[in-house]
C-alpha cells in the first residue's frame, strides 16, 4: 500500500526512479521494489521520498510515516511462521489489509467461517501424522484470521458455497450441525453475504475451482485473486485476469440461490443430520 502510493506521487511529480534513488542514496532498482513492496522501508528514506515529491500537507504525512512504521512491524500471523507456508503468509497479510473479500468455495466452509471443531477436521483430513501441537498452532491461526470480521472497521465478506459443503459431514454430526448452526448466525450480520449455490443448479462452467477476490481501500493496491493448490497458491493481479474472475464472481452470485434463501437451505442441511 505504501509503495503503490509513493509511487503514484513520484509520477505526479514527473520524477524518475533515478532521481528518487539518488534522494535517499539508493538505486534505482532499490527504489523499484520499494514500489512494489518487495522490500521494508527506512523511515528516513520514506521521509526523504516525501520532501522530494513535494508533499505539504502534514495530515498525510503523517498518515504516511504511520504507514512506514507498520509496514515495517510483523503482523500477529509471524508467530505460526513455524506451521505456515510461505505462500500463505502473504495471504493472510493481504486478507487483514482488503476491504472486500470475495469467496467461491466447493469443498468445506471457507476458513474465515469455519468453527474452531470444524477448522481442526479440515487440518487433520489427511495429516494424521501432525503432531498436536502443530494441529493446534494451525488451528489457532485459522480462528485468529476471523478477527478481520467483528474489527472496528470488519471486513466485507461476500461467500458463494456449493450446497455439497452443507452436507458433507465434516468431523462427524455434531461438529458439522454447530458448524452449520454458526454459518447461520453469521449470515445474519450485515457485513457478511453468504449464498447456496443449489443442487439444482448448474452454476456457472467457467468458475473450474475455488478462488477468492481480495479489494483494497482507496485503490491502495489492485484487487487480486488468490487460487490455492495443495504446495503453493497463485496471486493474480492483471487487470484482464482479474477482470475476467470478477465476471465469474458475478455469474455465480447470480446463478446461486438468493441471499433471501440461505436460510432455509441451511435448515434443510440441518435437518438431514
Amino acid at each position: 500500500m505504501l509503495g503503490g502510493q509513493l509511487r503514484r506521487m513520484r509520477e505526479s511529480a514527473g520524477i524518475s526512479r533515478a532521481d528518487a534513488g539518488w534522494q535517499i542514496r539508493a538505486s534505482e532498482s532499490k527504489v523499484s521494489r520499494m514500489e512494489l513492496g518487495r522490500v521494508g522501508f527506512k523511515e528516513r528514506d520514506v521521509s526523504d521520498l516525501l520532501e522530494l515529491y513535494g508533499l505539504a500537507d502534514e495530515t498525510e504525512r503523517y498518515r504516511l510515516m504511520e504507514l512506514a512504521r507498520a509496514a515495517n512491524n510483523p503482523g500477529w500471523w509471524s508467530r505460526y511462521g513455524d506451521v505456515m507456508p510461505s505462500w500463505f503468509t502473504n495471504y493472510v497479510g493481504l486478507e487483514v489489509a482488503a476491504q472486500l473479500i470475495r469467496t467461491y468455495e466447493l469443498m468445506f466452509v471457507p476458513g474465515l467461517l469455519q468453527t474452531e471443531d470444524y477448522a481442526r477436521a479440515v487440518v487433520q483430513l489427511g495429516n494424521t501424522y501432525l503432531p498436536a501441537t502443530e494441529v493446534d498452532q494451525r488451528v489457532a491461526l485459522r480462528v485468529t484470521r476471523q478477527q478481520i470480521l467483528n474489527r472496528a472497521n470488519p471486513v466485507r465478506l461476500w461467500v458463494v458455497i456449493d450446497e455439497s459443503v452443507l452436507h458433507r459431514s465434516v468431523g462427524g454430526e455434531k461438529v458439522m450441525r454447530a458448524q452449520l448452526e454458526h454459518l447461520m448466525m453469521w449470515a445474519e450480520q450485515p457485513n457478511i453475504t453468504l449464498q447456496v449455490m443449489p443442487f439444482s443448479s448448474v452454476g456457472y462452467p467457467g468458475a473450474g475451482g475455488a478462488f477468492s477476490i481480495l479489494r483494497f481501500p482507496e485503490g491502495d493496491l489492485p484487487d487480486i485473486v488468490y487460487i490455492e493448490h495443495a504446495t503453493s497458491a497463485l496471486y493474480l493481479d492483471k487487470l484482464e485476469e482479474v477482470d475476467e474472475y470478477v465476471a465469474i464472481m458475478e455469474a455465480l452470485t447470480i446463478a446461486a440461490a438468493p441471499v433471501s434463501q440461505t436460510e432455509s437451505l441451511l435448515k434443510e442441511a440441518l435437518g438431514r443430520l
